[in-house]
């Protein structure tokens, strides 16, 4: 951005906030406007805020971002931007920071001379935070002056004014959540660290602090500052990896306006990381951007590979999944008017940014591979490498579906099919072994729940490639019975049952089993996860039995509470009620208080009555009966399933890098680590 540019955009005042319409749907229908009312919109209030920052950051004005959380659910969010104007609004006939805090799509992001490029959620701004806050003070450092006005839940309690002199400008917004609007209102450290931590890398040269100051908490404080931006992104995730170009491919160029920033690296892995941003935003889904990048790195690779015959005459050309193999890459794209498909922004659909990205980052990575021809000639062999094992992989997955034509579409001979040939109400329980898996049979509902015993542990997909993994029958039947195909040839359409179940022993060997298998999921069924179609059963670890009655314990915690309601004491209940030798049947005396004569306890020894607690710990599913199973693990009205989320792509890839991958290293650092946090760990 120009000087001129920057200059011009100093003239930030009342003239050019544009106001839309009011704010009275929010507090009706919040999820509207920000997602959800559980946590996942909770922390979209600080999101809010931080982003209206951000953007002045990347109009170039702000350097530095300061986020607290305080006692009491209080979060506060100051930065040294130009402060948002404070003089009359001509429309409104208010205050502009009264205009922009109570009236929905009203802000400097729709008119000329704000913003020329902006982030944000829908254009509602932090009016939505305000909105959904039981308190919210706003401190705007501008003119010379402090000026203060409080709200509370939407409204002004007084006119805007000066408090005193700083010649420091800027903004500071102090809020509190509304418990009455929230179901969740405990602020999660690690997620809002994590997201900081994005923003400072997607904007270069700007400091992000964040401060732990909440009563019960540990004071933290991180502060983030990162002068290569994407590029020590890239190093970031690369950090437990081998790299086959030790040079990462940095570009940050202007075109007509927008700009284009894109930074890449590959390492010996088969998987790739591509993340795409559209003004700090991040798009899950892609979008033009994406599309743009994908075709000029396919394209410059090819023709790299022919002008140095590293790619034979008789070779095919790479395709696209042979050139992303092993490929880590950041594209961000900031532009004046960003379109997006879906209210979740998760795809960026403006037209002319795959024509800016194709031919700045073709040029620049034609250049990279010239001046750089032995990182150069490593990533083609590796290409070449991936593109023999996908001719593998294609015959190996032909066969799978060959098989699947001339047996008529036979599914594997151990699934349990259900009755039900509509997808939405069906669902696939995936257990281990065949004694889990007699039970689950009998104890189902055979309309619409479906049975498939895996034997043993599956293969680690972490370290193999498609042929191999289609080689292994365990996820050959798996393949088969979702009827989704793999990989590039996945289709979530025909996915034949909603609900994919992990059910595994509560145990190490479950844990490891259902580690594989989110491994396999994670890496090539990405789009069971994000669909929501994966879960995890919790079977209960204890049966607790008083004469007829018998309750289910998901915990210890639970066991115990369990106990207490039953009449055995606290103390009793957590020295006795340790598994014995073989792992189960363990009793508790618990005395009553009156005998049927009534007398009381300790009159007579031969008239008191003492009835015990039965606790049995299972070990594995297959000890329990299949009326037990269905009871507990598989009856929709009373049991207990996860669903699998992704909330963090980036972070996902480094965990299962780390806890599955080659290196050895990072693993054994981490075990050492947590190993303290481990509790009742069965060996």
């Amino acid at each position: 951005m120009s000087k001129e540019e920057i200059k011009k955009g100093n003239a930030y005042g009342a003239d050019q906030i544009t106001v839309l319409e009011g704010l009275d749907p929010v507090r009706k229908r919040p999820g509207m406007y920000i997602g959800s009312t559980s946590a996942a919109g909770l922390h979209h209030l600080i999101w809010e805020v931080v982003d209206n920052s951000i953007d002045e950051a990347m109009a170039g004005y702000a350097t530095q971002i300061d986020v607290a959380l305080l006692s009491d659910g209080m979060v506060s969010v100051t930065d040294n931007g130009r402060g948002i104007p404070v003089e009359k609004h001509k429309v409104t006939g208010v205050s502009a920071l009264e205009t922009v805090l109570t009236k929905l799509h009203a802000g400097g992001k729709f008119g000329d001379g704000g913003y020329k490029v902006s982030g944000g959620l829908h254009g509602v701004g932090v009016s939505v935070v305000n909105a959904l806050s039981e308190y919210l003070r706003a401190e705007i450092y501008r003119d010379g002056k402090i000026w203060e006005q409080e709200y509370k839940i939407g409204k002004p309690q007084k006119p805007i004014k000066a408090i005193g002199v700083s010649k420091a400008t800027g903004t500071k917004i102090i809020f509190k959540p509304d418990a009455t609007i929230f179901t969740e209102l405990e602020f999660n450290w690690g997620k809002i660290l994590d997201r900081l931590r994005q923003q400072s890398y997607l904007t270069k040269g700007i400091t992000i602090s964040i401060a732990d100051e909440r009563k019960g908490h540990r004071l933290k404080k991180y502060k983030f500052h990162f002068e290569g931006g994407i590029k020590s992104y890239i190093k970031s995730l690369h950090r437990n990896k081998t790299v086959k170009n030790e040079t990462i491919l940095y570009i940050d160029k202007d075109i007509n306006g927008s700009k284009v920033e894109v930074a890449l690296q590959y390492n010996d892995e088969y998987n790739e990381t591509v993340m795409t941003f559209a003004n700090n935003i991040h798009n899950p889904e892609g979008g033009t951007h994406l599309i743009g990048f994908k075709t000029a790195l396919t394209r410059t690779l090819n023709n790299y590979g022919r002008n140095k015959n590293i790619i034979k005459e008789k070779q095919e050309n790479l395709t696209g999944e042979d050139v992303r193999e092993g490929l880590t890459a950041i594209i961000s794209v900031k532009l004046p008017d960003p379109q997006f498909e879906g209210q979740t922004k998760g795809k960026l659909g403006n037209a002319e940014m795959k024509g800016y990205v194709e031919q700045i980052f073709g040029e620049a990575f034609n250049t990279f591979l010239e001046e750089h021809p032995k990182e150069g000639e490593a990533i083609v062999g590796k290409c070449i490498l991936s593109s023999q094992a996908r001719l593998a992989a294609r015959s190996a997955r032909a066969t799978i579906l060959r098989k699947g034509a001339l047996e008529g579409m036979t599914l594997p001979g151990k699934l349990a099919d259900c009755s039900s040939r509509h997808p939405e109400e069906c669902e696939l329980y995936i257990v281990e072994g065949d004694s889990a898996g007699g039970s689950a049979k009998q104890g189902r509902n055979r309309k619409f729940q479906a049975i498939l015993p895996l034997r043993g542990k599956i293969l680690n997909v972490e370290r193999a490639r498609l042929d191999k993994m289609l080689a292994n029958n365990e996820i050959k039947n798996l393949v088969i019975a979702m009827g989704t195909n793999i990989d590039e040839q996945f289709d979530l359409e025909k996915l034949r049952y909603h609900r994919i179940i992990i059910m595994t022993d509560a145990d190490v060997d479950g844990a490891h089993i259902r580690t594989l298998l989110l491994t396999l999921f994670f890496r090539h069924f990405t789009q069971l996860i994000t669909s929501g179609h994966v879960y995890i059963a919790q079977p209960p670890l204890y049966q607790l039995k008083k004469g007829t009655t018998i309750r289910y314990a998901y915990s210890d915690k639970e066991k115990e509470k369990i106990i207490l309601e039953l009449g055995g004491g606290v103390e009793e209940a957590i020295e006795i009620g340790e598994e014995n030798e073989d792992g189960e049947n363990v009793e508790i005396e618990v005395p009553e208080e009156e005998t049927k004569t009534g007398k009381k306890k300790g009159q007579a020894e031969d008239a008191k009555k003492v009835s015990k607690i039965n606790i049995q710990r299972y070990k594995g599913l297959g000890e329990m009966n299949p009326d037990q199973l269905w009871e507990t693990t598989m009856n929709p009205e009373s049991r207990i399933v996860k669903q699998v989320t992704v909330e963090d792509a980036a972070k996902a890839d480094q965990i299962f890098d780390m806890l599955m991958g080659d290196n050895v290293a990072p693993r054994k650092n981490f075990i050492q680590t947590h190993a303290t946090k481990v509790k009742n760990l069965d060996i």
